[in-house]
């Protein structure tokens, strides 16, 4: 068997609707549009005839998506799956990041913990792929909800839908992922000796978390030397064959504080940072054909004291999509082009510090099949930066678009129009029939050869 057979059973959990959600592990249905993904009460006909891994798996999304997890906080969601997956016959354990100071006070003071999993019983592991997503969610937490609309009390159908932050990303990942390699190692399609699990903390921030796990593989026994990494974030149900870099900078312009009423006494640091955000916005920062324009969102503006006080302080934090490579340093080339904007602005005014650096990531998507593989110009994966001689697959269910989709929520402790994450149970539950299958098929088949 080679390399691409266990990249090819973990791809399903991707593309799924209710016609697949009943279809056996031989079925060979997977060849799914996003537009039916979008849509899946479409023609979905329910029957008695689910797999038997469907309610667990909808079971164990639930449970993770009921557990807040907002970035710094992912203590709870980390000791529930070390739990879980110890309780199905893995050896879990969690690997804790050293304590860091940079969590812009947003943590609740609980150790930071990856999760790190493989098939037991042995304490040693020799795998040869990788299986990963992340566990932390953006804010706010918004509480698990599902609806089953057709209101015949049956249960799961056609018109159930699913919400709840980190419901798509990346929660419905960890689920399908888990489930897939626990019913694939039960029918004995892969080697459970070539499989790790590992869930990460703090990819919506920093991606530290997968930066620690990287840094610090060489402390495990043995090393590990994977030949495949599968990543689990929402690619609109396709393979991606690549994604966009990314940078992350705060921008601090400082003036001179003074009496509004004296304007020429003073230097607003306000007025010369959204004089110099503005500019950035409207540079053209980088772009590629297959990648579309770099861009940019400035995510927080902070700065004055008062309406009639000359602001002597002004900081701004932004996040760009970078466009173009090389993976190495494309980010590092953007960032330098975004100094320069600044210092055309005002030479003296601006302290910039950023973060995160790096350019376009090309992925492997030769997985046998029709699995609508595609450069995804909107879509960034943090963890694939750590595994650069690794070949890497990047594929999830949804869309990020999922997760903003702006509804009215009421609730006992949150009661606002928010965004949610969307998805139906269909959509996480053809784990074994499409390409989360074929990705670990694929891997299987190499690593055999």
């Amino acid at each position: 068997m080679k390399l691409a057979g266990v990249v090819g059973l973990l791809a399903g959990a991707s593309i799924a609707r209710g016609s697949v959600l009943q279809t056996p592990l031989s079925s060979s249905s997977s060849s799914l549009d996003s537009k039916s993904i979008s849509s899946p009460s479409s023609d979905y006909k329910y029957n008695d005839n689910a797999p038997s891994y469907r309610n667990e798996l909808v079971s164990l999304h639930k449970s993770l998506v009921e557990i807040s997890s907002v970035t710094y906080t992912e203590n709870a969601v980390g000791n529930f799956l070390v739990e879980y997956l110890t309780s199905h016959g893995f050896v879990a354990e969690l690997e804790f990041l050293p304590p860091d100071n940079s969590t812009d006070g947003l943590g609740d003071g609980k150790p930071r913990c990856n999760v790190l999993a493989w098939p037991g019983p042995k304490h040693h592991p020799r795998p040869k792929v990788l299986v990963s997503s992340h566990i932390d969610t953006v804010p706010p937490h918004i509480p698990y909800s599902r609806s089953d609309g057709d209101g015949s009390g049956a249960g799961l159908n056609g018109e159930t839908l699913i919400a709840g932050r980190g419901s798509v990303d990346a929660k419905a990942s960890v689920a399908a992922q888990i489930i897939a390699v626990k019913e694939l190692i039960r029918s004995k399609e892969i080697d459970p000796a070539n499989i790790m699990l590992l869930y990460v903390v703090g990819e919506e921030r920093s991606g530290d978390g997968m930066r620690y796990f990287s840094d610090t593989l060489s402390n495990l026994t043995p090393p590990p030397k994977f030949e495949a990494a599968i990543f689990g974030e929402p690619t609109e149900g396709k393979l991606a064959c690549g994604h966009k870099g990314f940078f992350a900078c705060t921008i601090t312009a400082h003036g001179k504080a003074g009496h509004s009423g004296y304007p020429w006494l003073g230097k607003s640091a306000t007025e010369l940072l959204m004089r110099g955000v503005v500019r950035v916005l409207d540079t053209e920062l980088g772009s590629s054909e297959r990648f579309g324009e770099t861009t940019v969102n400035v995510g927080v503006i902070e700065g004055g004291v008062a309406l009639n006080v000359i602001p002597e302080k002004a900081v701004a934090k932004i996040a760009g999509r970078v466009a173009i490579g090389p993976e190495e340093n494309g980010g590092e080339i953007v960032v330098g082009r975004v100094l320069d904007v600044l210092r055309g602005v005002d030479a003296d005014a601006f302290k910039t510090e950023c973060v995160n650096g790096y350019g376009v990531v090309e992925c492997a998507c030769d997985v046998p099949g029709e699995y609508l593989p595609t450069y995804l110009p909107n879509v960034v994966a943090a963890p694939f930066i750590s595994f650069r001689s690794t070949r890497r697959f990047l594929t999830g269910l949804r869309s990020y678009l999922m997760c903003y989709v702006v509804l009215q929520v009421s609730t006992p402790s949150l009661s606002t129009t928010a965004p949610m994450c969307l998805i139906s149970p269909e959509t996480i539950s053809a784990t074994f029939t499409g390409l989360e299958v074929s990705l670990l098929r694929t891997a299987r088949m190499r690593l055999s050869s």
